[in-house]
């Protein structure tokens, strides 16, 4: 019997993050202020320590993780490589299907692989409390979790309809010492804004991140962390995609397909960019070797939306950045992968995908789910809903090679276990779960309030 689960031993956690803005062929776009121009490091110094604006606007290849985090890495990385065997025989597919399993961090998803040393480098700042957003909460228990183990308090802007979905996620946050407030709350300018406007507002992650950074502006102890779509964070989730290299090494095998779930970018650009520098590099191993980015069809950014400037949040407090976008006042649908609603992507993640270097594909929220059940059952280990939109599209490419005969190697980012998203699951076994195509013409009136650039 083949190994099913490859591991590494813990000195082979990487001790350095992949950078792929330095193998772009043109250079990112920059972010821009209001006035339209560049925005400086000293124009973001007041919500991110100078170490983080570093690592954000850099295009060095490789950035040294600091021996203090890859300390607290010990605790869950090396991550294991899978492979789905009894999946793969339920499909009847001679393609093998490996996944690399981030659901064994305390937190149960990827997202500590960036709290950790978001919260690092805003201790070594000075800084004495940080403030975010969270839609599912996977990334809200993250960073309470990481400033747990630097002491330093977390206020957590949690999306309302996730906030009433997810429970014992936000039970999670408290655990570890974190405040949390449904958003829109009347805390702050923009959600009393968004109240007035629509007193029931079951909120949004642009909106969410907009209370965050407004709280954290308007204090000079605070520091705002964010959890995905922003070039440093993407930048740390590359422990996923360099260890799963060396994984791959080791059994002599290297994928034809890269699968990950996409909402901001920060869990497909962590196991895809370590791939595509082979790519830039010109391994022929990686000549053929495609990428795919999963969205759901309810918030099709990346299959719908415009390669344009625009805010990253609600209001237009955050620089203006070149991505794919469905418009930054885009009110999501109350889907369960709670961490998808999000109306850009990353920008590297845009640009990458605009440039032909990756693909994207849409898929609908009961096909999600399908899968996900699919999967638990051969494989045991129950998705987070997030997840279940990579193990779709991975089912997909598999019963492909099984109607071509061609042996192929996918390989996809189970991003989390499902255990906190019981919910959803008991919503889609009662019937109550339905699909949802968000229409092209509330895209369309939505893309109307793009900022005007240049």
């Amino acid at each position: 019997m083949e190994n099913t689960r490859i591991q590494l031993e813990q000195n082979d956690i990487p001790t350095h993050w992949y950078n792929v803005a330095a193998d772009l062929t043109n250079p990112p776009a920059p972010p821009l202020g209001p006035d339209g121009k560049p925005v400086t490091p000293e124009g973001m110094s007041a919500i991110f320590p100078g170490a983080i604006l570093e690592q954000e606007m850099s295009t060095q290849r490789w950035i040294p993780i600091p021996e203090e985090v890859r300390e607290i890495y010990r605790l869950w990385r090396p991550a294991p490589l899978c492979r789905a065997v009894r999946l793969e025989q339920a499909l009847g597919t001679p393609a093998k299907i490996y996944f690399k399993y981030e659901g064994v961090s305390p937190a149960g998803s990827h997202k500590p692989n960036s709290a950790v040393p978001q919260a690092y480098y805003n201790k070594q700042a000075g800084i004495k409390r940080l403030t975010t957003e969270t839609g599912a909460g996977q990334w809200g228990s993250s960073i309470a979790l990481a400033g747990q183990m630097f002491g330093l308090p977390v206020r957590v802007y949690m999306v309302k309809v996730s906030y009433e979905q997810k429970p014992y996620r936000r039970l999670m946050m408290q655990t570890w010492g974190a405040e949390v407030f449904a958003s829109p709350t009347d805390m702050t300018n923009a959600g009393r804004a968004a109240l007035a406007a629509d007193p029931h507002n079951q909120g949004s992650l642009g909106l969410a991140i907009s209370e965050a950074v407004e709280e954290a502006a308007s204090r000079p102890d605070t520091n705002y962390t964010l959890g995905s779509v922003l070039n440093h964070v993407l930048l740390h989730q590359t422990v996923i995609g360099l260890e799963a290299k060396k994984q791959f090494d080791k059994i002599g095998e290297y994928p034809d397909v890269v699968v990950g779930p996409c909402g901001g970018g920060s869990s497909f650009g962590g196991i895809a960019f370590p791939f595509l520098a082979d790519k830039a590099a010109g391994d022929k191993r990686a000549e053929k070797l495609r990428c795919v980015a999963v969205e759901p069809t309810s918030c099709p950014t990346l299959t719908k939306g415009a390669y344009a400037y625009d805010y990253g949040d609600a209001s237009g407090y955050t620089p203006i950045m070149k991505m794919y976008t469905l418009g930054h006042d885009f009110m999501p649908p109350g889907i369960h992968a709670g961490g998808l609603r999000y109306h850009g992507a990353s920008p590297l993640v845009s640009q990458l995908h605009h440039e032909g270097l990756v693909e994207a594909v849409a898929v609908p929220q009961l096909a999600t789910f399908d899968a996900g059940v699919q999967f638990a059952r051969a494989e045991g280990i129950i998705p987070a809903p997030e997840s279940c939109h990579a193990i779709r599209v991975a089912i997909d490419e598999a019963l492909k090679a099984k109607a071509t005969g061609e042996p192929k190697v996918i390989l996809f980012n189970l991003t989390g276990h499902g255990h906190f998203d019981m919910s959803s699951y008991e919503r889609y076994f009662s019937g109550k779960l339905e699909d949802y195509d968000y229409p092209e013409e509330a895209v369309s009136a939505s893309l109307e309030h793009l900022p005007k650039v240049g």
